[in-house]
């Protein structure tokens, strides 16, 4: 009887109530490369002008569990000819449980993709340089403070609507 009694303690002893967050998955969701002017293009005489974008987003996949997509595109241009382009939309599912709501937003957005960038980064240079172009390998990223940063602008902009006023 004394076993029983301890066994029950063991599972409702609190711990299942501390904060977990565990990485169930990460994945190419979605990859495209395009070299449209192949093969001219390897024949430029200039060095290639790179622009590179993120977004990042974040959905319910189940109950406690969620998906985080970092989405980056990547092209190259010479002059007016495109050389190439990357879009890699590249995913994480998250299980989080017993993590406070206002802690949710900056693991989601700033922790979450952390954590999946150097995948992606690893993926967007493959790409490239088996496209036959010289190695591109992405700027480390701080998305924590690119979160604050966000976070703090809007603030800004929800404190200065007049209340009322539509």
């Amino acid at each position: 009887m004394a076993e029983e009694q301890g066994a029950t303690e063991t599972l409702t002893n609190g711990e299942d109530h501390l904060p977990q967050v565990a990485l169930i998955a990460q994945y190419v969701k979605d990859l495209s490369f395009e070299n449209p002017n192949a093969p001219a293009i390897y024949q430029a005489p200039e060095q290639p002008k790179i622009d590179v974008q993120f977004n990042i987003g974040s959905q319910p996949a189940g109950d406690d569990v969620y998906e985080v997509a970092l989405k980056i595109e990547v092209s190259a241009t010479m002059g007016d000819e495109t050389a190439y382009a990357v879009e890699l939309l590249y995913a994480g599912l998250f299980g989080i449980r017993n993590v406070p709501e206002e802690h949710m937003a900056p693991f989601l957005l700033a922790e979450a993709p952390r954590l999946l960038f150097p995948f992606a980064r690893r993926i967007v240079s493959d790409v490239i340089r088996d496209g036959n172009f010289p190695s591109f390998l992405l700027e480390p990223i701080d998305f924590g403070a690119l979160y604050m940063q966000q976070a703090a602008e809007a603030e800004q902009l929800a404190t200065a609507q007049p209340v009322g006023e539509a």
